[in-house]
């Protein structure tokens, strides 16, 4: 499978497929090419350990985003925004999410706990906003509105601890 990723603006080709077992698999970035060992974190996210010397045994985290196509990585203490076939969408990384239709969701990067609720149901919000903060391998993440509306529901309560995917906040 081929991807177009976006990552701080710059956008990479990504392919992936299986590289003999079930956890490995070979991903070309802008044609270089790597193994890359996959396991599951969480319900929804999951971690890639780059076992080769050139990547000193390099551990990324994967989890969902508030909006299709966005995920959140997070390498040695620093965390990201990744689009995922961001231009296909329609959804680059200056989208403001302002225009997104219905219900959206805050969801849980990847398993952690709720360490503050910035908003209560009811207040509105503006797109990118943030809503809660989750403190997820010893590092606190602001995450954000993806639209600008109205909190319709808090789902969770400060020092709850959650899943990765696990709803958040819904803005309406």
């Amino acid at each position: 499978m081929t991807f177009e990723v976006e990552v701080n603006g710059r956008v990479r080709s990504v392919s992936i497929e299986r590289a003999g077992r079930r956890d490995r698999f070979r991903v070309t970035v802008d044609g270089t090419t790597t193994l890359v060992d996959a396991q599951r974190s969480g319900e929804h996210g999951v971690s890639l350990l780059f076992p080769d010397a050139a990547h000193g045994g390099a551990r990324v985290s994967l989890a969902p985003g508030s909006a299709p196509g966005e995920m959140f990585a997070y390498l040695r203490g620093r965390s990201a925004s990744v689009s995922v076939n961001g231009r296909r969408t329609g959804r680059g990384a200056a989208d403001t999410g302002a225009g997104a239709d219905g219900e959206q969701t805050v969801v849980a990067p990847m398993p952690g706990r709720v360490v503050r609720l910035l908003v209560a149901a009811g207040d509105a919000v503006e797109a990118r906003q943030p809503v809660v903060v989750v403190e997820a391998m010893k590092m606190e993440n602001e995450l954000r509105s993806p639209k600008t509306g109205r909190v319709k529901d808090v789902a969770v309560a400060a020092g709850a601890s959650v899943e990765a995917g696990r709803v958040l906040v819904v803005i309406e």
